[in-house]
């Protein structure tokens, strides 16, 4: 069959004119990415040249890369934090940004406990969407016949609060979805959801996680993908599914819709998709009371091409439990983006998870690679351009954008796969310094410590200490929870924690973690009670001979903070004497920003 010259592309025949429109639009930013770069640069520069922020360095109005880099010190969030204070209390000065901040995007990096605020301007919306409408088009020419159905995404908007000056405060995601780009969406075939907006936008979880999986068990036949936001996510929704099914096939059975959905608008949505079913809901009875739900996703939903849902970094964890559900199904990680900036997109969206890599488009802000290297100063390092990056070199990302971060270090560590045109691709190592994930949260080594001293404070009276301790993030369970294994050193035995001590411990180091954490927690039900493991005395010593016999350096050993070799897990767990979970729900209510 002769394919439209119209549709051609260099990434390959395109669905329809609006897909080969994107794909140009594609090859042309790749082609061109280090002078797309300069260009980004000198607008921003031009643009904010009368910012307190570039005025503090003596830019004098210059645009120039050499000027610039020259001028303007690489930035950690701490550093910015009394500039974003001030505009957090109401300053409406331009200080970060020549145009208003319109509101805070929270990242689920933490300082200090509380989600880092990042400032972002109104056009930053028009930039995320438009990296959004690059994504079906790219998707398109590895999966035919999208357009023939639906997608079933389970998508949620979180908590957001304001600051004293009244600007809102919430998850990227959660802006997104309140936006009128993504309300007033133009319909798209190859791109519809099964959930309404009146669910995606609820914002009790239960019940938008409840009419979600209603809309997508109602439509079952017309599911082609399913997927959210993280792989964590989508395992959240089969665990919803497990525990809800009786209620959800009742509705289907009888047409009408579960009185603990009290939302109007939900309600009314539903009552307009809900239509008694027998025959589904027989369907829906069989299928989840079987004890075995290995490939319930493809029993459910028979016509499922792929899973959308990030499973890189901290997320791969979730890849032995999603290939379970889903009998293998490909696993697509279409784009890649933070709070601070949107990034790119994955030009091969069907590659195995540990293959995939993200290219990164130059037009989306001006990007910074500082050579990754543990073992010397951020100072000797130079800065590298995007277009100058190494192939299997790995770095730290480093932006500068439209909305007021200059030369600001995301965290992210990422390595040179290769590149499209003059752009490079990144695989996705790791977030610098975390030590434990599971859904959104963030913990480091330092949380960890001050978690594990707050907790063994509780031991004092029954002279008891931590000797050593680990920690891992176990994914087994859905959801998640952390584990940390404790040493104790007991003075007198008679006298040693019962089991009501360790568990209040266990809810002790909960209430030292994060706000991103203690949110996981209370109100979004993503990650489980903390678990605290006792293991025998003398356990760390075995766990320094092990490292010690695989070619360690007694002098320079030091306790992994974090386990996930099987080996070693294996030990401690044959050496565990007791385990105890938190026995409550730490303190969270959403932050109210001083």
């Amino acid at each position: 069959m002769a394919v439209d010259s119209a549709l051609e592309s260099p990434l390959g025949p395109a669905a329809c004119e609006k897909d080969a429109k994107a794909l140009r639009f594609i090859e042309e930013m790749t082609r061109n990415a280090d002078s797309v770069q300069e260009k980004v640069l000198g607008e921003i520069l031009s643009r904010n040249a009368k910012t307190e922020y570039l005025q503090r360095f003596n830019l004098f109005g210059a645009t120039d890369r050499e000027t610039f880099k020259s001028t303007i010190p690489m930035v950690k969030y701490e550093d910015l934090q009394p500039d974003i204070q001030r505009i957090a209390n109401g300053d409406r000065s331009a200080i970060l940004s020549a145009h208003p901040i319109s509101e805070f995007l929270t990242s689920s990096g933490t300082s200090a406990g509380e989600r880092k605020l990042m400032p972002t301007i109104k056009e930053e919306l028009d930039r995320r969407q438009l990296l959004y409408s690059l994504l079906m088009p790219v998707m398109n020419l590895y999966v035919p016949g999208l357009d023939k159905g639906k997608g079933l995404y389970f998508l949620f908007v979180k908590s957001e609060t304001k600051t004293p000056s009244g600007l809102l405060a919430r998850p990227v995601l959660t802006s997104y979805y309140k936006s009128e780009h993504f309300k007033t969406r133009p319909y798209d075939p190859y791109n519809v959801y099964t959930s309404p907006n009146e669910a995606i936008l609820c914002s009790d979880s239960f019940q938008s996680m409840y009419t979600q999986m209603l809309c997508g068990l109602l439509e079952r036949q017309q599911v082609l993908r399913v997927g959210a936001v993280f792989a964590s996510g989508l395992l959240r929704a089969i665990r919803f599914l497990q525990l809800n099914w009786p209620e959800l096939a009742h509705d289907i059975r009888t047409g009408t819709l579960n009185p603990k959905i009290t939302d109007p608008s939900l309600r009314e949505t539903m009552s307009r998709m809900l239509k008694s079913d027998p025959d589904l809901a027989d369907f829906v009875t069989e299928a989840c009371s079987r004890d075995n739900w290995e490939g319930i996703i493809t029993r459910i939903w028979p016509n499922t091409k792929y899973l959308d849902v990030i499973v890189t970094g901290a997320m791969a964890q979730y890849i032995p439990t999603l290939d379970y559900y889903s009998c293998g199904l490909p696993k697509a990680c279409t784009m890649y983006a933070s709070s601070e900036c949107y990034f790119g997109l994955n030009l091969n969206p069907m590659s195995k998870p540990s293959e995939v890599s993200y290219t990164i488009m130059p037009n989306m802000a001006y990007f910074e690679f500082l050579p990754h290297d543990p073992n010397s100063s951020t100072a000797s390092r130079k800065l590298v351009d995007l277009a100058d990056v190494e192939v299997e070199k790995e770095y730290e990302l480093v932006i500068t954008t439209y909305a007021g971060l200059c030369r600001y270090r995301v965290g992210d560590i990422l390595r040179v796969t290769g590149f499209h045109n003059s752009a490079p691709q990144f695989h996705f190592v790791r977030r610098k310094n975390v030590l434990l994930s599971i859904d959104a949260d963030k913990t480091d080594e330092a949380e960890l410590q001050k978690a594990v001293d707050n907790a063994s404070e509780l031991l004092r009276e029954f002279k008891t200490s931590v000797v050593e301790y680990t920690s891992f993030a176990d994914t087994r369970t859905i959801p998640g929870h952390y584990v940390i294994y404790w040493e104790l050193l007991v003075k007198e035995s008679e006298e040693s924690p019962d089991d009501d001590v360790l568990s209040k411990c266990c809810l002790a180091m909960e209430e030292s973690l994060n706000s991103v954490y203690r949110q996981g927690r209370v109100a979004d039900n993503s990650i489980g009670p903390l678990e605290i493991r006792v293991v025998k005395s003398g356990t760390f010593e075995e766990l320094m001979d092990y490292a010690i016999s695989r070619g360690a350096s007694i002098n320079q050993y030091k306790v992994p903070r974090c386990v996930s070799f099987t080996p070693i897990m294996e030990l401690l767990d044959s050496r565990v004497v007791s385990a105890h979970f938190s026995p409550a729900l730490p303190h969270w209510t959403p932050e109210r920003r001083r």
